[in-house]
């Protein structure tokens, strides 16, 4: 597979838009998350919203889905379709009632499903969303009592939208065969809600040589050569994932 960030930005972060991204596999192409800043990155990008086979939501904070609203319209009225969403069965509800009922309601409009090709995920199990892409939902920490998950593509690539230092889970990961991993990373400690630069240089070299950085904020150039073995992923640039 394929995967282009079209943004690696924090929630703060003006420079390189939200950590969105785009995977893409035989002609299937895939968001991950929506952000605020979504619709315009990906215009930039020259992707327009009916170009997308669908949308896979990590968890419900502005960064991540503030951008469903104007998919959804774009979708609706520009071209007569409802987009696929990929979220898992958790956040169905808080996602509809939490923050896309107040704008995207008009009678008699009422309903997620309304919008949205709704398919829920349970976490823990693998679901085919297309021949050859895998995904499995893993239910991460971030905030506390506000489900959060973690994507698991093909059991090789874990990306971790947004999540805490877990070095304990990341090491599970490499010992079931995870070749790369996506992490979130605040430059300042602490991280609190988010794995620090200062957390993750403590990982092991053979996990870190794995470990590319993204959900940065805008001063990640101060941090290149500062981040051990671990890369930095760069905004708009197309990596491939074996």
């Amino acid at each position: 597979m394929n995967i282009t960030m079209i943004g690696t930005g924090s929630a703060f972060a003006k420079k390189y838009d939200n950590n969105n991204a785009l995977i893409e596999h035989n002609g299937f192409r895939l968001l991950v998350d929506c952000g605020i800043t979504l619709p315009k990155a990906l215009h930039q990008q020259g992707i327009a919203f009916d170009e997308l086979d669908g949308v896979l939501i990590s968890h419900i904070h502005g960064d991540h889905v503030g951008g469903l609203e104007e998919y959804a319209f774009q979708m609706m009225f520009k071209y007569q379709r409802k987009p696929i969403l990929y979220i898992a069965q958790s956040l169905v509800e808080p996602l509809w009632e939490q923050t896309l009922r107040g704008g995207l309601t008009q009678e008699p409009l009422v309903e997620l499903e309304h919008f949205f090709d709704v398919r829920p995920l349970a976490p823990g199990i693998d679901h085919e969303l297309y021949p050859g892409l895998t995904v499995k939902l893993m239910e991460t920490k971030h905030i506390p009592n506000k489900p959060s998950y973690s994507f698991l593509f093909n059991g090789s690539f874990f990306y971790t939208a947004d999540m805490r230092f877990d070095p304990m889970l990341l090491q599970q990961l490499i010992d079931n065969g995870v070749s790369t991993i996506y992490h979130d990373c605040q430059l300042e400690a602490p991280g609190v809600v988010h794995a620090s630069l200062d957390e993750l240089l403590t990982l092991p070299d053979f996990i870190q040589q794995k470990t590319w950085l993204m959900h940065y904020g805008d001063a990640i150039e101060q941090y290149v050569g500062h981040t051990g073995n671990m890369r930095i992923v760069e905004q708009h640039k197309t990596y491939t994932i074996v």
